[in-house]
């Protein structure tokens, strides 16, 4: 059989190839580029059948997981090489010519490898010295917890004083239906130390994550003084209360209606669904670090309005007894501890490792060096940004990134016409909104300019000697800059990700795409390479992000950015069957015995599906006004093939089971071998390009299409 596939797969693609040339592409980049596509495919799998494997295969073997990793693709080979450029332009910090922000990210880059062994030196006492201004913890004895002088609001108050989300998360952020755009606060479910999955309908007995989870809280807890047996009661009560917390936690595919999610009440009200908080006396504890105040008359956008009306009946009956309020401490305190367990010495590292290991599957641990540019880059990004841009973000390529969002939007808009599910008025609010996105390319421009970079960080305060307090501090900062924002008008150049970043996002409330320099570089992008490519691989991400704001969540935002009903009642009924049948499709595709679970992963689904297409029209308008590529040497492939080969070898990768098993649990993205499969599989072009014949994998008869 596996000698019948090579046989016909090598006719059927190569057979086909118009060489038309007299000549090849004998560039650098091309003879480059060839050789990492023919070094990543395997021709002896029939792309009809599996075009991941066709495409990936050899990939996948030349690269194994990587020590300290629980998964392996393009994405994490291009961190990696940033990770290199990072590290240099660190190293080469001096305090006389650069600003004071990367002077504060090379010093807590220097606490983070810590040369003098200060961590190990001060041991668990930074953390226990943070546990007695908390009232301590009843599995340490210093201090020893009191249930008598313990007040449920105070401790709720401390603790996310410190940044946590227990019960609830609270933040300040953008009013989504007024025009006037004010930043408010807003509330919604949060507190699980896992997915929520990984607690509903599991025991500690028979499921090997929670029994993982138990051991590790545990451990923890007697390294920091615990008595074992008496740490592994009171941690299993901290589990049967998460758990408890799960059930009455709504799942993420039920939450994927904004207008639903979205309630506007005063402290007053929320006050009355949900009076285990003294609400008013809470947020004033948190704002007393930026000077401002609220009283009950205070809008606020609560989106799990039910769920807080629920946990709160919940922690009233907690409440009853002081055993099951030591349950509750126990509970606030450990998800205060797990935030800093990365910050302690090697055994509180060594724990923490053996847990991921569980539920993740990874197996030793990366260069230590790359696991402090990494978290450098989490705390100080934008300052580290700042020397990537100047290292390795030059020449023309923001012109050409812009130049090419705009033949994806082009090519988008041209689309729409031919959708005759849609009526013309929601179709011409639809190419307005298009017309309307913002692109943010790069970097943020104020990064480049030392007095404003500097004014971001102006009150972090970084020691070279002090890992632990700097993350502490960087807590802190954080939250205050998230606090200080209320009431002000959203800052429409702020960036939710550091330059250095492979990755991209769309932010409905802004209507922006923003496309870190980190990303744009090869294989998404090189100037040198086929167009094919270029579009194949930073096209599809391009198209990708810019359908985000017409996928099922996107399209409840206007051009403006206001969640407001803007569609036409026939055409969302159209747009919900279609996104019905992708959503149904997905949930077929299994790995591990997990299925793909397609409510939960529909926006994502919705936007590789609309991504793809646009970038492969934009791809032909280009063609049609340059004219055909030169071929590359020694790839049988066309340019259009080149362009769905560009695409799937995107995302090639290796992963865990486990690994596997939490993205499927939480994530909202498809695993990668069905972010090329199900797109392709919807393709007509693409069938028509590899000449799949009707009813094969790659190309069934019924096909799903939204976009």
């Amino acid at each position: 059989m596996h000698h019948l596939a090579l046989n016909w797969s090598r006719a059927h693609v190569y057979a086909i190839h118009p060489f038309y040339f007299s000549d090849l592409c004998t560039t650098k980049a091309c003879v480059t580029v060839a050789s990492s596509i023919l070094n990543s495919m395997d021709s002896t799998v029939d792309p009809c059948e599996d075009f991941y494997a066709f495409a990936c295969n050899g990939w996948m073997k030349a690269h194994p997981i990587p020590s300290g990793s629980s998964r392996w693709g393009t994405f994490g080979v291009m961190w990696k090489d940033n990770q290199i450029v990072l590290m240099n332009a660190v190293d080469n910090v001096q305090s006389t010519d650069v600003t004071d922000a990367e002077v504060k990210a090379k010093l807590y880059f220097t606490s983070c490898m810590d040369p003098n062994k200060t961590i190990a030196e001060l041991g668990a006492k930074p953390l226990l010295d943070l546990l007695k201004t908390f009232g301590g913890w009843n599995i340490v004895s210093d201090p020893k917890w009191e249930a008598s002088e313990w007040d449920f609001q105070t401790a709720l108050e401390r603790g996310h004083s410190m940044g946590l989300s227990t019960f609830f998360n609270m933040w300040v952020g953008e009013d989504e239906k007024t025009l006037e755009k004010t930043n408010i606060l807003q509330f919604d479910q949060s507190g699980l130390g896992l997915a929520r999955d990984q607690f509903i309908n599991k025991t500690i007995e028979e499921d090997k994550v929670l029994k993982g989870y138990l051991q590790y809280m545990t451990s923890v807890g007697v390294l920091l003084g615990g008595e074992y047996n008496h740490t592994k009661v009171q941690m299993q009560a901290v589990i049967d209360f998460e758990q408890r917390l799960a059930e009455i936690t709504t799942p993420m595919e039920e939450r994927r209606d904004e207008e639903k999610l979205y309630h506007k009440i005063s402290l007053s009200e929320l006050q009355n669904i949900s009076p285990f908080v003294q609400w008013v006396p809470y947020i004033n504890s948190l704002l007393d670090m930026v000077g401002y105040r609220v009283n009950a008359s205070e809008k606020v956008l609560v989106y799990a309005p039910d769920y807080l009306t629920r946990v709160s009946s919940l922690v009233a009956e907690m409440l009853e007894t002081e055993e099951t309020q030591a349950v509750l401490n126990n509970y606030m305190v450990w998800h205060l501890v797990r935030t800093t367990i990365s910050y302690l010495p090697k055994e509180f590292l060594e724990a923490k490792k053996e847990f991921l290991r569980i539920v993740t599957g990874v197996t030793g641990e990366e260069e230590h060096w790359r696991y402090c540019i990494t978290d450098t880059d989490t705390v100080l990004g934008f300052a580290l940004g700042a020397m990537f841009v100047r290292e390795a973000f030059n020449g023309d390529r923001k012109d050409k990134a812009e130049d090419m969002i705009q033949q994806i939007k082009t090519a988008f808009k041209a689309n729409l016409p031919k959708l005759e599910w849609m009526d013309e008025d929601t179709r011409n609010a639809a190419v307005d909104k298009a017309d309307a996105v913002v692109n943010m390319i790069g970097f943020p421009p104020y990064i480049l300019n030392s007095t404003a970079l500097n004014e971001k960080y102006s009150k972090l305060n970084v020691s070279a000697n002090e890992y632990f307090d700097n993350n502490i501090r960087c807590i802190r900062f954080g939250l205050e800059k998230n606090l200080e924002k209320l009431r002000e008008k959203p800052d429409n150049n702020s960036w939710s990700m550091t330059p250095p970043t492979v990755n991209a996002y769309y932010t409905p409330v802004k209507n922006q795409i923003v496309f870190p320099a980190g990303i744009l570089q090869a294989p998404f992008y090189d100037r040198d390479y086929p167009k094919s490519l270029n579009f194949g691989g930073m096209g599809v991400v391009m198209g990708h992000e810019l359908t985000h704001g017409f996928d099922d969540q996107g399209r409840e935002y206007d051009k403006h950015g206001i969640l407001r009903p803007w569609w036409n009642e026939r055409s969302i009924r159209e747009f919900k069957k279609r996104a019905k049948c992708m959503a149904e499709q997905y949930s077929t595709y299994s790995l591990n015995g997990d299925n793909v679970r397609g409510n939960q992963t529909l926006g994502e689904n919705i936007a590789d599906n609309g991504g793809l297409k646009a970038a492969y029209n934009a791809y032909n308008a280009w063609v049609k006004e340059n004219g055909e590529e030169v071929p590359l040497p020694g790839v049988d492939l066309t340019h259009r093939q080149l362009f769905f080969m560009g695409f799937a070898q995107v995302w090639c990768s290796n992963s865990m089971p486990e690994a596997d098993h939490m993205s499927i649990l939480a994530d909202s993205h498809s695993p990668s071998i069905f972010r090329v499969i199900g797109p392709l599989s919807n393709s007509r072009e693409f069938a028509e390009q590899f000449q799949c014949r009707p009813g094969s994998r790659m190309n069934p008869v019924e096909k799903c299409e939204v976009w």
